[in-house]
């Protein structure tokens, strides 16, 4: 534990790795329902003039579960923000979110309509929405110097995820009940490992308040960040990019069954093509991007940057509706993708004024991510019913990437990082 204890405001590799790992489980089991599972077991046998039913059903069972997400990451990051047991503060809150993950994951798999699978994936992501808050706290907590860095191995791993979990579905020919009890296991692993061997310091502001008989605080400064502008800003954009962004992906096994044309028995294959170029340029871009934002101190640009790639990607597809455009598109969109997740987490970060709520401010900062991903296949469902197609679904993903783009314009940070000890941000970021 103590070699993996932070020290003067950086961590260690093993701490990184570690971290790493723990949301490469994370993103593995709850991307590959997402993108392959859940439309195999919610696919309408009814024929290609069928086909529609299924992708609304994908969108509201999607939608259900993220708006369980919503709730349940904030407040599972407030409560941790006040645990003070033995065991830690966030370590209690990411076995529980890990226990409750696997076990949901195995009634989904066992699901046989399209209300007990929903029912089902409620409870995988309220387990994801409390182990992702309890693991995104840490990088407020411990990471100071390299948050840029630590930002972009979420990021990366988001995308490495996606492959390793349809990449063993596809490449070992498992069923859909074998691949929920594979990820239920891996989640149960590696989540429960990572939270028991991962530090958990608990905050020094606790202990120096409870000394000092400080005052009962306000109603605004339990706000926190919530009550400020520019992270007001950056919480919108996110939302939004991320709801662009899953506009281009959520439905892509159903583009290229309906849209593309690929035939069913090789539309998997050619989805594990696809998730694969996205998830190399991810990676690339996402610790690229953060490596530099950690070094120039320039985050805000290049989240303008990486947003307005994002938009291209979606207009590359619209003007070649092919599989060969939609796989240079893929890594279009990886690269802004990447870059975009990776340095926008490490700038709101850098904007939390009070230790004591980084878990409650950076589970909603997770929760914007994670609603527009859980509401674009429910958008993209109507989006597609609307017209037919494919073509207005990738149009909203295009707009809706520029305004993230804006909305970052109008942050305008004037303060340093919450860490006293960090150095001030870059002049270009004030």
């Amino acid at each position: 534990m103590n070699a993996l204890a932070p020290r003067g405001g950086r961590v260690g590799g093993l701490w990184l790795t570690l971290f790493g790992v723990a949301w490469l489980a994370v993103w593995t089991v709850q991307l590959t329902p997402v993108q392959l599972l859940l439309p195999l077991q919610l696919d309408t046998p009814g024929g290609p003039s069928d086909w529609i039913t299924g992708v609304i059903w994908s969108g509201l069972i999607l939608s259900i579960g993220g708006l369980a997400g919503v709730i349940a990451g904030p407040l599972a990051g407030m409560l941790s923000d006040r645990t003070t047991s033995r065991w830690g503060r966030r370590r209690p809150w990411a076995i529980g979110g890990t226990m409750l993950t696997a076990a949901s994951l195995l009634l989904t798999g066992a699901a046989s309509d399209p209300v007990g699978v929903g029912a089902a994936w409620i409870g995988v992501s309220v387990g994801i929405a409390v182990l992702s808050a309890a693991l995104t706290a840490m990088i407020a907590d411990q990471v100071f110097a390299q948050r840029g860095t630590a930002s972009a191995l979420v990021s990366s791993a988001q995308a490495v995820g996606i492959v390793v979990g349809v990449g063993a579905v596809v490449l070992l020919g498992l069923g859909i009940g074998a691949s929920y009890v594979a990820l239920a296991g891996f989640i149960l692993v590696i989540g429960v490992g990572t939270a028991l061997i991962l530090p958990d310091p608990q905050p020094a502001v606790r202990v120096a308040s409870a000394h000092a008989g400080a005052e009962r605080p306000t109603w605004r400064h339990r706000l926190g960040a919530l009550q400020d502008r520019d992270f007001g800003w950056v919480l919108a954009s996110r939302l939004t990019v991320n709801l662009g962004n899953a506009l281009g992906t959520a439905l892509l096994l159903f583009f290229l069954l309906y849209g593309v044309g690929s035939p069913a028995e090789s539309a998997e294959d050619d989805l594990l093509v696809l998730i694969v170029i996205y998830t190399i340029f991810v990676v690339v871009a996402s610790l690229i991007a953060g490596a530099i934002s950690d070094r120039t101190g320039r985050r805000k640009s290049i989240v303008i940057i990486a947003a307005l790639i994002q938009a291209l990607s979606a207009v590359m597809i619209l003007v070649s509706p092919t599989f060969i455009g939609t796989a240079i598109a893929a890594a279009v969109m990886g690269v802004g993708y990447g870059a975009y997740m990776a340095v926008s987490l490490a700038f709101a970060t850098d904007l939390l004024p009070r230790p004591e709520h980084h878990a409650r401010d950076l589970g909603v900062v997770n929760v914007s991510a994670s609603l527009g991903q859980l509401l674009g296949p429910l958008l993209g469902a109507g989006l597609v019913a609307l017209v037919g197609g494919f073509w207005l679904l990738f149009l909203a993903a295009g707009v809706l990437s520029v305004l993230g783009a804006i909305m970052t314009v109008a942050v305008r940070p004037a303060r340093a990082p919450s860490d006293p000890a960090s150095r001030s941000p870059h002049p270009a970021e004030r």
